[in-house]
């Protein structure tokens, strides 16, 4: 996508590493997307800080600001040194009216960006962490383009490291909850890839633990 962007640089933005670029909760009237650098997503949820994700090049953030008029659902910090488009209404209109084929990929885009948002805030409201890492398997197979319903073993191209990303819990904690899955049977873990062997049982662990919650 950053190609096609490219006839918009001077909309460019550099955020050298550790600034805020907006907090949560304050108004919005821009959206960005990285061109260089990564940038962390952070929440408050329940009094504790919460990491919601950490955004790669060509990735979009902010986009709530222009599609809702709603304040900052969370805080985005530039996790490395971060050069980025930054679009405000005025010339989101212009870049929307003026090309289409641009509108089509953003409006596809924001639609992925507002279930993940969403889908991953559920994740973390999850008290219990062993239920909190299930539900992040549930999230993928939620995202497969032409998942097979029929059966209940799933391979998902992941990492313990993004397990823990979208959960918001430290490596080593995640680690040990998926050891418990394995040690039980439900799933095999490796380098590239992580097995579950039962999808069924972790969306009935899952259901159990959010009704109890309740």
């Amino acid at each position: 996508m950053s190609d096609v962007f490219a006839a918009f640089s001077r909309f460019a933005k550099i955020f050298p590493k550790g600034t805020v670029i907006f907090s949560e909760f304050e108004p919005g009237d821009c959206f960005y997307l990285i061109q260089t650098g990564r940038v962390q997503l952070i929440k408050i949820v329940n009094g504790f800080q919460k990491n919601l994700d950490i955004l790669q090049p060509s990735e979009i953030f902010g986009e709530m600001a222009i599609l809702e008029n709603s304040p900052r659902s969370a805080t985005a910090i530039a996790y490395d040194n971060v050069k980025a488009l930054e679009f405000n209404k005025a010339n989101f209109e212009v870049l929307m009216m003026g090309n289409p084929a641009i509108a089509m990929k953003l409006l596809k885009t924001f639609v992925k960006r507002i279930f993940a948002q969403k889908r991953r805030f559920m994740i973390l409201t999850i008290p219990d962490k062993m239920a909190r890492v299930a539900d992040v398997f549930l999230m993928l197979e939620e995202t497969q383009p032409t998942p097979d319903r029929s059966a209940d073993f799933r391979s998902f191209q992941t990492t313990v490291e993004d397990v823990a990303r979208w959960a918001g819990l430290p490596v080593n904690e995640v680690q040990d909850e998926l050891n418990r899955f394995a040690d039980q049977g439900k799933i095999e873990i490796y380098d590239d890839h992580i097995v579950v062997k039962h999808l069924s049982e972790l969306n009935r662990y899952v259901s159990a633990r959010r009704n109890k919650d309740l």
